[in-house]
């Protein structure tokens, strides 16, 4: 018996079955509302596990491949992830999947990569859904994985992802706003390319960019504010935390006109400057105002540096900071019921504190968390207080 006590409205998955997953043909695991370790040599399939579990809330998933590359080799095409879990809404099973061929008929070209993307099945209590964001409803998932070490480092765009993704957790309707944005913006790019100078077609699509940039901006602004706020509160909680304290900031145009001016103003003097770079745009080839194109930017608190110059260590820290705060956060407005975590290869560039100090804030947190790594021993500190599970060439089993 592990040692934690289970919130009465936590979220957390009691089973979980895999057919034509990944490396799975056939698995399933019975787990509890507390931290689960997941221990195994590279390549065996702890991270297709954590994988799966991602599947159970909206979008692509934590790789963010197309559907088609998670049906098993060997299969028959489809695969199917099913789970019993405790979410937001009670008890429920939840199921997602592709039919048995899809990889086949992708691969004949009968799919194209919107319809490979909407062939997503989604069940839940065996009632088919029209699509995967009605997950959200049900749980919140947040992870971290060992491509996100580069965040700090990486291009803008990593950093606006990773942004979006917490927005999502607290606001259902960004996907859509965000989407109307991009495919909208797409169009003018394909006007604008094909030599189309008529002002009708082109303010159309960018009054929706407009309109759908400054929500999008707005709800940015809005996240970073309450994040910033939910740091301040670790900080004086615990102003030694070994994972220090973030200052950060978005630094765009369209954020420094809506921290001056009213969103309608805001709104109009955006549809101007897409109206009057017309012509800047089309010799670029792309739009270069917008939210697209805005960053994040983090600095280290305590050493006042920006964390793309802090060292690997301290940018994991920092990483994990904000990974913890966002989960509190979602803690505090889901009135207590922490979201599940998944954290692959979480103990790589963590000192021993660093992990007894993740481990702790995880039980405080009361998030069901499922952890990866290929040393059991690095998880020591949870012995007696978290399940520890085997993969090996697609068989998951307790360990004991």
């Amino acid at each position: 018996m592990t040692a934690y006590s289970v919130r009465v409205n936590a979220l957390w998955v009691e089973r979980l079955a895999l057919t034509n997953f990944r490396s799975y043909e056939s698995a399933s695991i019975q787990t509890d509302a507390g931290p689960q370790v997941i221990v195994g040599a590279n390549g065996l399939g702890k991270t297709n596990l954590l994988e799966a579990l991602s599947l159970l809330s909206p979008g692509q998933g934590l790789r963010r491949v197309p559907f088609v590359d998670l049906a098993r080799a060997a299969g028959d095409g489809g695969f199917a992830v099913a789970a019993r879990a405790h979410t937001l809404a009670g008890p429920a099973d939840l199921g997602t999947g592709l039919a048995p061929g899809a990889r086949a008929n992708s691969e004949r070209g009968e799919r194209s990569e919107r319809s490979e993307r909407s062939g997503r099945i989604v069940r839940i209590d065996g009632t088919a859904q029209t699509g995967s964001g009605i997950l959200a409803d049900y749980l919140e998932i947040v992870w971290v994985t060992p491509a996100m070490d580069g965040l700090f480092t990486g291009p803008a765009s990593e950093r606006r992802r990773f942004l979006d993704r917490l927005i999502l957790c607290f606001d259902h309707g960004y996907r859509t706003i965000a989407g109307r944005f991009e495919r909208a913006m797409t169009s003018r790019n394909r006007l604008l390319a094909d030599g189309v100078r008529d002002n009708a077609q082109l303010s159309g699509f960018e009054q929706v960019m407009a309109e759908t940039g400054i929500a999008v901006a707005a709800a940015r602004l809005e996240a970073v504010a309450a994040m910033r706020s939910i740091v301040e509160k670790r900080r004086e909680r615990d102003p030694n935390s070994a994972f220090p304290w973030s200052a950060f900031r978005l630094e765009g145009t369209i954020e420094d006109d809506l921290n001056r001016l009213s969103a309608v103003e805001a709104e109009d003097l955006y549809a101007t400057t897409l109206r009057e770079t017309r012509e800047r745009d089309r010799g670029a080839g792309r739009t270069l105002d917008g939210p697209h194109r805005s960053d994040l930017i983090v600095e280290h608190g305590p050493k006042a540096v920006e964390a793309r110059h802090s060292s690997t260590g301290e940018q994991k820290a920092l990483l994990l900071g904000l990974v913890l705060a966002h989960a509190e956060l979602l803690t505090e407005r889901q009135e207590g019921a922490a979201p599940i975590l998944l954290l692959d290869e979480i103990t790589a560039h963590l000192d021993v504190h660093r992990r007894a100090a993740l481990f702790e804030e995880i039980l405080r947190i009361g998030a069901q968390a499922w952890m990866t790594g290929t040393d059991a021993e690095a998880f020591s500190a949870l012995a007696g207080k978290a399940r520890f599970w085997g993969v090996n060439e697609g068989k998951i089993e307790a360990l004991s």
